[in-house]
C-alpha cells in the first residue's frame, strides 16, 4: 500500500484491506489527530494501526491504563479543539460509558467504533456479537439521544467512520459506529476517494468575545468553545446553565436536556441511512443491519429464487430509529423478521413501530447467522 509522502494520507484508489485498517484511514481522512484506547479484541487492529498512522499525520495515538480513562481524554481532546476517536468492545464499551455520559452532556464531538464481539462478559473475544446494540441507546443513564451507524462491509466502515465524525462534528455530540468482528476483521475491496472528494464538517468554534453564550439551548447547533481559546466558560458534568454554571433550577434542567435530546429527534430524518433490495413488489421483509444483513440479502434472494416475494430493509442507523419507515414498510408486507446475532435487540424497536408481525431468527453470538435460517423463517411464515 502506497501513501501521499508528503502528508502521510492514504493515496486515491483500490486497496483490498481489513475494515478495522480501513476505519483508521477514514478517521484521518476525516481530520481526527487524537486517538485514546485501550486494546481489545476485536478491535486492537484500530489501534495497531492508529499507532503507526497518526504520528505519520502530525497526530497522536495514546495507550490509557483502560477505558474508562480513554473516554475521558477524547472529551479533553475534544474541548483542546480535536476530532478525537477511539476503538473498543462489548467489555471496554462498558467501561466507558459514564464518560460517554460526560461527553453527551458536555456536548463534545467524539467519535467510538465498537467492534462488537461475543458476550456477555469476557464472552468470546476472537469472535462475533451484536450483543452491545441496545446498550448504544440506553447504556449511560439519564435522557440521551444517540446516533449510531452499523456498516456491513469494509467500504460502508470506511465511509460510514468518515461520517461519524460529520455527524459529531454537526451536532456537538458523542456518535457509535456499531461495527463487529466479521465486518471489523474481513478483508475486501475498498475504493479511496481524493480527499477533494470527500465532504467534511469542520467544527464552528466560539470566537473569544462572542455574545453567544457558550451553552445555546435555543440552538440545535451551537459553536463550541475550546479551552485556552479566551472563552470564558466552565464545562461541568452537572446539570447547567447556558454560561455552564451548574443548577438546581427544574427550568435549567428542563432547558438543558429539551435542548440534548431536541437537537437528534429534531433532525432525526436528516440522520436516517437505510437501503431496500427487491422491496417493490415484497409480501414478506427481512430488517437487517450489520454483518448480518449480509446474510439477509442472500437469504432474500435464495427465497426468491423459491418463489417467496421477499426483500430487505438494511438498517444503516440503528440510533435514532427510523421508525417512519419501518412503519411505511410494515403496512406493505404480511411479515417482517429480523435476524440479529443476540436473542433480540433491535426487534423491540421494530416491533414497537410495525403495524404487521414481526418474528426473531437469533442466534448466540460466536458465529454468523447461516442464510438458510433466515429461508426458513420466510418459508414459515410465506406458509
Amino acid at each position: 500500500m502506497s501513501f501521499s509522502t508528503s502528508k502521510g494520507i492514504i493515496e486515491p484508489g483500490t486497496y483490498f484491506m481489513m475494515g478495522n485498517f480501513a476505519a483508521v484511514e477514514a478517521a484521518i481522512l476525516a481530520g481526527c489527530r487524537f486517538y485514546a484506547g485501550y486494546p481489545i479484541t476485536p478491535s486492537s487492529e484500530i489501534f495497531e494501526r492508529a499507532s503507526v498512522r497518526f504520528p505519520q499525520v502530525g497526530g497522536y495515538a495514546i495507550e490509557m491504563e483502560d477505558e474508562i480513562s480513554s473516554a475521558a481524554a477524547l472529551v479533553g481532546a475534544s474541548y483542546a479543539g480535536n476530532k478525537a476517536m477511539t476503538a473498543t468492545s462489548g467489555p471496554g464499551f462498558s467501561l466507558m460509558m459514564e464518560n460517554i455520559g460526560l461527553a453527551f452532556m458536555t456536548e463534545a464531538p467524539i467519535v467510538i467504533i465498537n467492534v462488537q464481539r461475543a458476550g456477555p462478559s469476557t464472552g468470546i473475544p476472537t469472535l462475533v456479537g451484536q450483543g452491545d446494540m441496545m446498550q448504544s441507546r440506553w447504556g449511560t443513564h439519564g435522557d440521551i439521544e444517540t446516533i449510531a451507524y452499523s456498516p456491513s462491509s469494509v467500504q460502508e466502515f470506511f465511509d460510514l467512520t468518515i461520517t461519524a465524525f460529520n455527524t459529531a462534528e454537526r451536532f456537538r455530540t458523542p456518535v457509535f459506529v456499531m461495527a463487529d468482528q466479521i465486518v471489523g476483521m474481513m478483508w475486501e475491496r475498498l475504493v479511496v476517494p481524493s480527499i477533494e472528494k470527500i465532504e467534511l464538517t469542520h467544527r464552528m468554534i466560539l470566537e473569544p468575545g462572542s455574545r453567544q453564550l457558550p451553552f445555546d439551548y435555543n440552538n440545535d447547533f451551537a459553536p463550541m468553545p475550546l479551552a485556552g481559546g479566551g472563552t470564558f466558560v466552565n464545562v461541568d458534568s452537572l446539570t447547567h446553565d447556558p454560561r455552564g454554571y451548574p443548577s438546581t433550577d427544574h427550568s435549567v434542567s428542563e432547558n438543558m436536556l429539551r435542548h440534548l435530546v431536541g437537537k437528534i429527534r429534531n433532525h432525526s430524518q436528516e440522520i436516517w441511512k437505510w437501503d431496500e433490495y427487491m422491496t417493490e413488489d415484497a409480501e414478506e421483509l427481512v430488517i437487517a443491519y450489520g454483518s448480518t444483513a449480509r446474510s439477509a440479502l442472500a437469504a432474500v434472494k435464495s427465497a426468491r429464487g423459491k418463489g417467496i416475494k421477499a426483500g430487505l430493509l438494511r438498517l444503516i442507523t440503528p440510533w435514532p430509529f427510523p421508525d417512519d419507515i419501518v412503519e411505511s414498510a410494515s403496512r406493505k408486507v404480511n411479515n417482517i423478521i429480523v435476524p440479529e446475532i443476540n436473542y433480540g435487540q433491535i426487534i423491540h424497536p421494530v416491533k414497537e413501530n410495525s403495524e404487521c408481525p414481526v418474528i426473531g431468527v437469533n442466534r448466540a453470538p460466536g458465529q454468523l447467522i447461516d442464510p438458510l435460517a433466515i429461508v426458513d423463517a420466510l418459508e414459515v411464515v410465506a406458509r
